[in-house]
């Protein structure tokens, strides 16, 4: 591919891809919602997290609840270190997409 094509294509990835910024504010603001996820297009994980994060909290009061919600707390942690995995792998798609 020539130059230039090359930075039409870099430009487009830099416009479409997301941000990890974004990924790290819903991760820590709305920890176990899994909005972070669906951000970054992992939409089934974020559901069945969300999903888990809603009934081990509905469950809480009658303490079956805190190993779901413990559940969901250790996969946002993980998921501290997981996001810039997942914004590389977004950016290599529309790479891919693209040529």
């Amino acid at each position: 591919m020539d130059v230039q094509r090359e930075l039409l294509i870099e430009q487009r990835v830099a416009n479409e891809a997301k941000s990890p910024l974004i990924a790290y504010l819903l991760l820590i603001f709305l920890w176990g919602f899994g909005l972070h996820r669906m951000y970054l297009g992992r939409w089934i994980s974020g559901f069945i997290m969300l999903a888990i994060w809603g009934v081990g909290w509905l469950t809480v009061p009658i303490l079956i609840g805190w190993p779901a919600v413990g559940f969901v707390v250790l996969w946002c942690i993980i998921d501290l270190f997981l996001i810039p995995g997942m914004v590389r792998a977004d950016r290599e798609d529309i790479r891919r997409r693209l040529r």
